[in-house]
């Protein structure tokens, strides 16, 4: 048993019972009066005999009565209450709750339609209301460093993002109606953004260094009087490196994991779709659909391929069992016992061949199959869909100018499926910019030239791979002096056109010096020991791969990469792929949204799986930015102005471009929950609800006891008087 304010109610007790018992001594002040008889004397003397001050209290009942009444108020002032076991940790807590993927398996009721997420915030709910609340009066007259100071919790919900849902706050109707406003996500969950976002709001730890003389401050080291519960069903992958701290002279450990979900939650799950076009013949396209299943018997699906919303494939597919991991005995196994140790799911891959030349907007989807016996439901619906943007077969054309003739360079572009290549020297060029010809070809290389440039500076509109050369400012770089011998020493290995692309073993013969302006556009792409040795530059007109050292003068025409990037650079530049897309247009839940459309367009609306619209502005460049993108489903942005080669007309005769965000992630489709957690320095034990209970408040009986005293003090009293 606790006392939030005793230090209150000792103060009013020592006022209240000396003056209650101080009235049973006083007398009563008369007055003179004659009377006509003396047989009243008697009467009169025994009255005096009972005011007398200061005389020896006698039984009471009345006194009695009212001095129990007046300790029962007494002592629901200092509030007493009980609680089944000790709070967790201090008096402040950090919810961290999960809204990822896997937490809309609908595994957590009896009904199979209770989503786990909708558990852990009844669960939140109920630690929340378990808090323990300050004194009725407001002030921290307790004992100790928790007395009659309120419970204070801050609610952190997270997925491979985390966000502050509501502050630090002991209004718990604040709290609860955060809690319930957290949104699923199909995303997959990643537990140190929210450790990290929990820490940068705890106490900091100061330490004195002998050796500096100095006070060292360390901001959220510790976790210090806070306890962090974690709402979860466990399937956090990054988990085992996220770094805690027990609490300093304690043997309670600051970390509680709450588990929900079953350990043998049964998901099938699309956890792989893409699709190929030939090399050769580009018309041959092959749709691959990659299935998991994580029961413990092989389940029948049946799988359909759809075009543009319409069914094109169907075909019934029995994937594999799960399979126990290497090391599990079946004695091990037996009875669900393996949920701190995942089984592998079943997994199969099948192939779609098709000859369609059109691009479009492609989906697999899996039900169950007909006459299936399967008896445990599919748990996680989010990831039986899945989708897939698939542009239209087409052969690039590409202009090679050049005044000396590459031969590596030619030879390079000749083995690749263009639809055209055509010889340019620069003035030849530069007639076809003036006359309009140079329109129709996709990409223009550039070998040891520039395209015209005006007098500011500006390269003519269009899309350029610059060998040898390097734009002036503003739209590029200043050129220094030619430093010999150099070699590749990083490259942005994230970037579509260096993605397969190894070039540490590319000696440069020579290579210039480049100072970037600040206010120039160009991004580097590849560093040299000498400098930036690829660069990207990007305006509203001119989207340009900038190459600054001769590629004959380089050990790079003799490598393989040589052909890999430049059939990378073609394409990255002719198909207009945004930088951190793959050219299909598929994003994963979580990322952003970032795609450049013709620069100039206005009104650009992106309109969601869900219908929901929001507008979008556009850079100078064309470049629109949306997300972290959510939800899985098709996405499309439409706009007013030009459009590409890639691009589709909508009914207002507007542009529009399509966006396809599909799970597909292995880990977040093994759904089946886990007891423990396995943190970087220790592991956590799962609980099935939160260990906090909720105190329960004694004062309110003793002031129901005081009225009943009270009560029956006043009955007595009544009885007395008219006997």
């Amino acid at each position: 048993m606790t006392w939030l304010t005793p230090q209150l109610a000792a103060i009013a007790a020592a006022i209240a019972v000396p003056a209650l018992v101080i009235l049973y001594f006083l007398k009563l002040r008369r007055q003179n009066v004659e009377i006509s008889t003396t047989l009243l004397w008697k009467k009169s003397i025994q009255d005096l005999q009972a005011n007398a001050p200061f005389q020896k209290l006698r039984r009471n009942i009345l006194l009695l009565l009212q001095l129990i009444a007046l300790a029962a108020i007494l002592f629901a002032l200092a509030q007493p209450q009980r609680q089944d076991q000790d709070q967790a940790v201090g008096v402040r807590r950090v919810i961290l709750l999960d809204r990822s993927a896997s937490m809309n398996a609908t595994d957590a009721g009896e009904d199979a339609k209770t989503s786990r997420l909708d558990k852990a915030k009844a669960e939140a709910v109920e630690l929340v209301s378990a808090m323990r609340q300050g004194s009725f009066f407001g002030l921290d007259l307790g004992i100790g460093d928790s007395g009659g100071v309120a419970d204070e919790t801050m609610l952190i919900s997270f997925d491979s993002s985390a966000e502050v849902v509501e502050q630090f706050t002991s209004d718990k109707a604040a709290l609860i109606r955060a809690i319930n406003a957290v949104q699923p996500s199909d995303t997959p969950s990643e537990l140190s953004q929210a450790m990290t976002l929990a820490r940068a709001h705890l106490p900091s730890q100061t330490y004195y260094d002998d050796r500096s003389a100095e006070t060292i401050k360390l901001e959220g080291r510790t976790l210090g009087n806070v306890a962090v519960h974690i709402f979860s069903d466990g399937r956090l992958p990054d988990a085992a490196e996220v770094l805690t701290q027990a609490v300093e002279g304690s043997d309670r450990h600051p970390i509680e994991f709450v588990s929900v979900g079953s350990a043998e939650a049964v998901n099938t799950a699309i956890t792989g779709f893409s699709a190929e076009r030939d090399y050769d013949n580009p018309q041959e396209l092959a749709v691959f659909v990659g299935l998991e299943s994580t029961a413990r018997e092989p389940r029948t699906v049946e799988l359909t391929l759809l075009i543009d919303g319409v069914a094109e494939r169907v075909r019934d597919v029995t994937i594999p069992a799960a399979s126990q991991p290497q090391g599990v005995t079946a004695s091990t196994a037996e009875g669900g016992a393996t949920a701190n140790t995942d089984w592998v799911p079943g997994s199969i891959g099948i192939v779609f061949p098709l000859e369609r030349s059109e691009g479009g907007v492609f989906a697999a989807s899996i039900t169950p199959a007909s006459g299936s016996t399967d008896a445990a439901p599919d748990a996680l619906a989010t990831d039986d869909r899945a989708w897939l943007i698939v542009p239209p077969a087409r052969r690039l054309s590409v202009a090679l100018v050049s005044a000396r003739g590459n031969l590596y360079l030619r030879e390079a572009l000749l083995g690749l499926p263009l639809a055209t290549l055509d010889l340019f020297t620069p003035a030849d060029y530069a007639a076809a910019i003036t006359d309009g010809r140079a329109a129709r070809y996709d990409v223009a290389i550039m070998d040891g030239t520039l395209p015209p440039v005006d007098a500011e500076g500006s390269l003519a509109p269009g899309r350029y791979l610059i060998y040898g050369a390097v734009p002036p400012p503003p739209a590029g770089a200043t050129v220094g002096e030619m430093v010999q011998g150099a070699q590749f020493i990083d490259w942005r290995r994230d970037h579509p056109v260096l993605r397969a692309v190894n070039l540490d073993s590319v000696l440069i013969a020579e290579i210039p010096r480049i100072q970037l302006p600040d206010t120039s556009a160009t991004q580097i792409l590849a560093e040299s020991d000498a400098g930036p040795a690829l660069l990207e530059l990007s305006t509203a007109d001119v989207r340009a791969l900038v190459v600054p050292f001769d590629s004959i003068r380089s050990t790079w025409p003799l490598d393989i990469s040589w052909p890999v990037f430049n059939a990378a650079a073609i394409r990255y530049l002719g198909l207009a792929i945004a930088a951190d897309d793959s050219g299909s247009r598929v994003i994963r839940p979580g990322q952003v949204l970032v795609d450049r459309i013709p620069p100039g367009s206005t009104s650009v609306v992106i309109t969601g799986p869900d219908g929901d619209k929001s507008n979008l502005q556009p850079a100078a460049d064309g470049r629109v930015v949306f997300g972290p993108v959510r939800t899985t489903g098709t996405y499309s942005i439409t706009w007013s102005g030009a459009t590409t080669g890639t691009d589709t007309g909508s009914p207002a005769g507007r542009g529009a471009r399509t966006y396809a965000v599909s799970l597909l992630n292995s880990g977040e489709s093994n759904i089946p929950a886990r007891d423990t957690l396995k943190l970087a320095a220790t592991t956590v034990s799962a609980t099935d609800t939160s260990t906090t209970r909720a105190a329960q408040r004694l004062w309110p009986y003793l002031l129901l006891a005081a009225i009943a005293v009270m009560l029956f003090e006043w009955w007595v009293y009544n009885r007395k008087v008219y006997l």
